[in-house]
């Protein structure tokens, strides 16, 4: 835990880092609707991307009018609220609830540490778990996202930066990702394919990594932190 904390010492980010995480987030979906959508397509019902775009324009424009709040549990459960409203299918819901639980577990906090980061993430995990019961190997968001989750756990302990655990975990999630290619989906509208959802990346599972891959893009400059 020492480590950690030097780790700590060395990086905090603040409300406005917290939003240009959300902003770039928006940012890779609007890039990559189009993938999510075609990836969704051969298992789902292929609104992922679009669904997902959605949503994220809808949280921006609200971000936008919340004027000075400095919250970062507030910002982080209104991202939630909003992609509940407004994202369709499964992704509205487990998204909603994996911003929900982050902002739960640093609600009151104007700047996080990685420690900080760490335990919202896994409370995101756990969230998103209980609300679709999924568990690693399903086909699901949760096999980028719990790859993610450990390998940035496991850096902090180790005494890396936050810059190189936010790496790691974004590979990590992005590994998870591409291992989802050969499964076959159990939950979802992907798990009525059977037999025949194996050979396709899941578009949960990417669009997951996306959020952590922009984590780690946004908050890995020193430059730009905190």
């Amino acid at each position: 835990m020492a480590e950690s904390e030097k780790a700590s010492e060395r990086m905090s980010l603040g409300y406005d880092d917290v939003l240009r995480w959300i902003r770039a987030f928006a940012a890779e979906v609007e890039t990559n609707k189009e993938q999510l959508t075609q990836l969704d397509a051969a298992v789902g019902d292929g609104d992922h991307g679009i669904n997902m775009q959605r949503g994220m324009s809808a949280v921006l424009g609200k971000v936008d009018a919340t004027g000075e709040e400095q919250d970062i549990g507030a910002l982080l459960k209104t991202v939630g609220m909003t992609l509940v409203s407004t994202v369709g299918g499964a992704g509205g819901p487990l998204y909603g609830t994996l911003f929900m639980q982050m902002g739960t577990t640093v609600s009151g906090k104007a700047e996080l540490g990685p420690d900080d980061w760490a335990a919202a993430l896994e409370a995101a995990v756990a969230g998103v778990q209980a609300r679709g019961k999924a568990e690693p190997g399903d086909k699901t968001m949760i096999d980028a996202l719990i790859p993610g989750r450990d390998a940035l756990k496991a850096a902090l302990a180790e005494g890396a930066t936050f810059e190189d655990a936010l790496r790691q975990s974004a590979e990590a999630a992005e590994q998870g990702m591409r291992d989802t290619v050969p499964l076959v989906a159990r939950k979802g509208r992907a798990s009525y394919l059977g037999e025949r959802s194996a050979g396709h990346q899941d578009p949960g599972a990417t669009s997951s990594h996306l959020l952590l891959e922009a984590a780690a893009e946004t908050w890995g400059r020193p430059e730009q932190a905190g």
